[in-house]
């Protein structure tokens, strides 16, 4: 104010518009918040609501795009090109940094992000060069563990009521598909991955275990344990039977070992064989995109496969 008072009429007006706006900017700088995050490799100041934010996982761009934020830039999908097919349409002008096993780290760089946000499982060693390019927040697991990573996303991203309201309309179609199922404890769903390395059933703490225990539908006994997963040996097939049977095919490639697993005279022998209850599915929904939006995907599936 004392170097406007030396000026003109014209000069200060103009002047003092050009402070204000700038004064204005420093005070909401000023105000912004900075928030204190605990996550899994100790605790990150963020500022505000980032606007330019790097996702290192699948499950995590999920969370974001739920969130109505746009990454500038993410891993690519694990299938697809070189999104999945249903977020392609919301990924449109986002920079692909690799796999999220193996991100571009010069590509990072270049995006000058204001937040990255990564998971200890996958990035643990890279953690330190990344919280140098930006504040880094981690998740602590992947698996099953979906919804406790979207609460540390939305609070990271200064979105946590948002968060709230996305997970709240998630759990309410969770209650509507339990209670247009009904009691489906008794049945026994089974869920099998053939890939060409080897041949697994998916236990309770998986992507799709976590919904069906949710929604309260049965395992196997050999599925009903607090783990990710089991490697299943020919001799060992009847670990795979139950009511219904899920499985997927990793690639296309794998298919002929599938259908010799699923033509073995053992394989025949077993309940879901004879009574024709095996079903392939969709990969991607069931296993490896992980996140919110394939969640919903993977409850409906569900839901219509059991009615």
């Amino acid at each position: 104010m004392l170097v406007l008072s030396g000026c003109g009429d014209k000069e200060n007006n103009t002047d003092t518009s050009a402070v204000s706006a700038d004064v204005e900017t420093v005070e909401a700088e000023e105000v912004e918040e900075v928030r204190e995050i605990q996550h899994a490799m100790g605790i990150t100041e963020v500022k505000g609501t980032p606007q330019r934010v790097v996702i290192l996982t699948n499950e995590g761009t999920e969370a974001l795009l739920a969130l109505g934020i746009k990454p500038v830039g993410a891993v690519r999908s694990w299938t697809g090109e070189p999104w999945y097919d249903h977020i392609k349409d919301e990924m449109t002008g986002v920079q692909e940094l690799g796999f999220e096993n193996e991100p571009n780290f010069e590509a990072i760089l270049e995006l000058d992000p204001d937040l990255i946000i990564g998971n200890k499982v996958r990035h643990e060693e890279a953690y330190e060069q990344l919280s140098k390019i930006a504040p880094t927040v981690f998740s602590e697991d992947l698996s099953g563990q979906w919804k406790i990573n979207f609460e540390l996303y939305a609070d990271t991203l200064n979105k946590k009521a948002e968060g709230e309201l996305v997970m709240k309309a998630f759990d309410d179609r969770v209650a509507e598909a339990k209670e247009t199922l009904g009691d489906k404890e008794e049945i026994k769903v089974s869920v099998v991955r053939f890939s060409a390395k080897d041949v697994r059933i998916y236990q309770k703490d998986t992507f799709s275990g976590v919904l069906l225990e949710q929604m309260g539908v049965g395992r196997p006994e050999s599925q009903d344990v607090d783990n990710f997963m089991e490697t299943v040996s020919e001799e060992a097939m009847e670990t795979m039977d139950g009511d219904i049977l899920f499985y997927w095919v990793t690639e296309a490639d794998v298919y002929e070992k599938a259908n010799q697993w699923l033509e073995n005279p053992v394989f025949k022998s077993l309940n879901v064989s004879k009574t024709n209850q095996v079903f392939e599915v969709n990969e991607t929904i069931w296993n490896t995109a992980g996140g919110i939006k394939a969640a919903n995907l993977l409850l409906d599936d569900v839901v219509e496969r059991l009615k």
